[in-house]
């Protein structure tokens, strides 16, 4: 395998610690660069992460922050009904060029050379990890009593999906914010909390080092 593969967590609108981050990173022609999603919403300036993300020919995976301003768009929601987070301000600003962009966002990036997965939030662990859909892939973050994927604040005793995760593949993943790295033996979360005033993180392979940038500020409580 030529280069790196180097993937970074949650970005959410942070875009100078995005550009921080990739100078370190010192990125070459060989390397891949993989976004695991939530590149938009809740920090200063969602449309620069796109910018930077194009600039540098990521590969930006499908998080659940697009999947829902994208499922506004395919409903022509109102504006003025979009209440979460801060859905309304990000759904003005995106240009057509976003648009697009959010829209061909893969769901999953499977390197097969290190049988390693690239995704936002997850997976089933009682499934193939290639059947699964947007809502699951995009939003687990635990399973609860029920044997059902679901978010952590809904059931704050239940394990988290990648502890019960057991493997092959190994998965680098986001979307559940955490003040460190999570390392386990089949998997890596490296959304360490940027937007909310915690680090920018990303993962490289075949090295298996992590390379961190601190927030300048938190941007969402």
């Amino acid at each position: 395998m030529n280069g790196r593969i180097i993937a970074i967590g949650d970005i959410h609108g942070c875009h100078q610690e995005f550009a921080e981050l990739l100078e370190q990173l010192a990125l070459t022609k060989d390397d891949r660069l993989i976004l695991v999603g939530d590149l938009i919403n809740r920090g200063p300036d969602s449309c620069k992460v796109i910018d930077i993300a194009r600039q540098n020919r990521a590969i930006s995976l499908l998080g659940n922050h697009e999947l829902r301003l994208l499922e506004y768009r395919k409903t022509k929601t109102p504006i003025d009904s979009i209440s979460r987070e801060t859905d309304a301000d990000t759904f003005q600003k995106l240009r057509p060029s976003d648009w697009d962009y959010l829209a061909a966002m893969p769901l999953t990036y499977y390197e097969a050379e290190l049988n390693t997965v690239y995704v936002h939030g997850g997976f089933m662990p009682t499934e193939p990890w290639q059947r699964q859909t947007a809502e699951v892939v995009t939003r687990i973050q635990s399973i609860n009593a029920q044997g059902r994927p679901c978010k952590r604040a809904d059931a704050p005793d239940s394990p988290a999906w990648a502890d019960l995760w057991t493997g092959p593949p190994f998965v680098v993943y986001g979307h559940t914010p955490r003040p460190e790295v999570y390392k386990l033996k089949w998997s890596v979360g490296i959304d360490t909390a940027c937007v909310m005033g915690g680090q920018l993180t990303a993962y490289i392979l075949p090295e298996k080092r992590f390379v961190q940038v601190k927030a300048r500020r938190r941007y969402y409580p």
